[in-house]
């Protein structure tokens, strides 16, 4: 299987990049898109479909191609994967809960393929993201690999797409169905952020609110432990570095934590608005800001995923969420950088609100702030 990644600022742009590739003899047959909220992504999946390419595609809050990151544009991975390894399915919460049509995803792979894997991306479910991995787990068994991310809309908090050809939603939930026995497909979920201090209880929450920690407002709470000068003229944007920086770290019993970002606060009832459930009762501590620790350990990681499980790469696709770019700064093409460079093969990714996929120690699940890497090679 061959990958090249190609970027634009425009549609027309893309189109004569993708003509370009094309003319080399190049013929793909999937296209991996991430595009800018502010870009037309009707259009891309039109001029795709149009030469036979099956599209499966994500808003973003930032793109980018190996160490490039780009904003406001338009990047893809384009693969020549033979068709009859993959399948891709569009479904929409509304009808059918998130659950269900998770859950008919995960039933659908396990009828296609004897041995299927998940590349997913959803629209603005941020309650929902367990629900979309337990539903494919109900569907197609506990054991079955999944990775993916929420998708982005730079940073408005307004509804974030996923979409294929002819078909897009902020409730949308896209499903590349994978067939393991001709493709190989392993990733990582890692973070690299270091917990601090001591474990804190959730004691009053629901769903993806927080209300009060150790019985004392939320958001008070984090800013007192902290240490943070709080302003409340300056709106929202305070909190967002709050939950990009000192993500919450719920604790969970011989697994590694996962991670939960604040993404608002209601100054009415201090609570705290999460991108991911948060059930009370939940043990949690707060995290030190990340330093280059956090870019090593993510490598250190991926290495030993490349020496234990696999060794070679034709594509590599990277879900990172929005807060690590927020944190790293300009470092932050760093770590995408060591990434690639780990199998030396094409990258493409983009800035998430939510990430699918297994960490080194856990199962399968929902997390923030957190860098999900994806490894395909056909055997």
């Amino acid at each position: 299987m061959n990958a090249i990644s190609i970027k634009g600022k425009s549609t027309s742009n893309i189109a004569t990049q993708l003509d370009k590739v094309i003319a080399e003899n190049f013929q793909p047959t999937l296209a991996i898109v991430f595009l800018s909220f502010k870009q037309d992504w009707n259009a891309v999946s039109e001029i795709l479909n149009k030469k036979g390419i099956a599209v499966f595609g994500a808003t973003t809050s930032g793109e980018f191609i190996d160490g490039d990151i780009e904003e406001g544009s338009i990047v893809m991975m384009l693969l020549d994967i033979n068709p009859d390894y993959f399948k891709l399915m569009f479904l929409e919460t509304g009808e059918q809960s998130t659950y269900e049509n998770a859950k008919q995803l995960g039933i659908e792979g396990k009828k296609t393929f004897a041995n299927p894997a998940f590349i997913i991306a959803s629209g603005w479910l941020s309650n929902e993201g367990e629900n979309i991995i337990d539903g494919i787990t109900e569907g197609c068994g506990s054991e079955v690999t999944i990775f993916g991310g929420m998708a982005g809309d730079d940073m408005a908090l307004e509804g974030p797409i996923a979409f294929t050809y002819n078909k897009s939603s902020d409730k949308g939930l896209v499903g590349l169905i994978i067939d393991e026995n001709k493709i190989e497909m392993n990733g990582i979920a890692t973070c690299g952020w270091k917990a601090i201090g001591t474990t804190k209880s959730i004691t009053k929450s629901e769903a993806n609110i927080i209300y009060t920690i150790d019985d004392k407002p939320a958001l008070d709470m984090i800013i007192k432990y902290l240490g943070v000068d709080y302003d409340f003229s300056t709106g929202n944007e305070i909190v967002t570095q709050i939950g990009a920086y000192y993500p919450l770290q719920m604790e969970r019993e011989g697994v590694a934590p996962v991670k939960r970002t604040a993404m608002l606060a209601n100054k009415e009832d201090r609570s705290l608005i999460c991108a991911g459930t948060v059930p009370q009762g939940s043990k949690v501590k707060f995290s030190l800001p990340p330093d280059f620790d956090a870019i090593e350990k993510v490598v250190e990681e991926c290495n030993d995923l490349k020496t234990e499980k696999q060794q070679e790469a034709d594509a590599l696709i990277m879900f990172s969420c929005i807060s690590r770019h927020l944190s790293f700064g300009i470092l932050m093409s760093e770590e995408i950088s060591q990434v690639k460079d780990v199998w030396n093969a094409p990258l493409v990714g983009f800035f998430s609100y939510g990430e699918f996929g297994k960490s080194k120690t856990g199962k399968h699940e929902f997390h923030n702030n957190t860098c999900c890497v994806v490894a395909l090679k056909e055997k």
